[in-house]
């Protein structure tokens, strides 16, 4: 993780670029098709950015650079508000990071329902992902009156074995004890059942369409999309609240 100080510093050589060269505040009509040309690379959109001359620009959904007026110079990391100590470029990831939960397939994903079920939300999990373990039995466990959606979503370069333990949760007879059994007791469904029918390969096409290149990755009914293993109390909040 990078520290605040090089942030700063990533900010601080950018401000010094635009200082050399003023330029308007409004992105140039041509300057998406220069990007996409000299990188040879589809741009989805280009912002502006609260510092003169600088422009955000938006690639592969969710993949922010920054680059002058003209398209000739790129640069690759943070832009930081240096008086509220805080990234600019996360904060517009994070806003990025949505999507319409009402389309997700949630047919393919293991279903939990505590209580009565009336809040909701999906999980994108590994099932040999130690981080999605530590979401389950600490941050998800004390939640109550919540349907949550577990799309099985292993990570084969990161976990050999996680695509064989998600068909086998799968295609138990009963998803939801077989979901329980490995994530809080490590044990398998006694049957070694692996050649049913199962979403694991969509999951995995449908995380990456999303952006999420991770585990575990949650998504709420207001469409935010989050990493990691959060604590409880963002996941509250984040159940609670309204879709814009």
């Amino acid at each position: 993780m990078k520290t605040f100080f090089t942030r700063i510093m990533i900010a601080a050589g950018l401000l010094a670029i635009v200082a050399c060269s003023a330029q308007a505040d409004t992105p140039p009509k041509e300057l998406k098709a220069t990007i996409e040309k000299k990188l040879g690379r589809p741009v989805d959109a280009v912002n502006t950015t609260p510092v003169k001359g600088i422009y955000e620009v938006v690639m592969g959904k969710r993949q922010i650079i920054y680059t002058d007026a003209k398209g000739d110079y790129a640069f690759v990391g943070e832009l930081v508000d240096v008086a509220k100590k805080e990234s600019i470029t996360e904060k517009r990831i994070a806003a990025m990071m949505t999507t319409d939960f009402s389309k997700l397939p949630l047919a393919d994903a293991v279903k939990i329902v505590r209580g009565n079920g009336s809040r909701k939300m999906a999980v994108f999990t590994d099932p040999d992902c130690p981080f999605c373990k530590r979401l389950e039995q600490q941050s998800l466990v004390g939640i109550d009156n919540v349907t949550i959606y577990n799309f099985l979503m292993p990570l084969p370069s990161l976990h050999p074995d996680a695509v064989r333990k998600s068909m086998l949760i799968w295609c138990s007879k009963d998803q939801a004890a077989a979901w329980k059994g490995w994530f809080f007791d490590a044990k398998l469904p006694p049957e070694a059942n692996t050649d049913c029918s199962n979403p694991v390969t969509r999951n995995m096409q449908l995380g990456e369409s999303l952006g999420i290149n991770g585990t575990p990755a949650l998504i709420f009914a207001n469409g935010q999309i989050v990493s990691g293993a959060v604590p409880t109390e963002q996941i509250e909040e984040l159940l609670n609240k309204p879709k814009k």
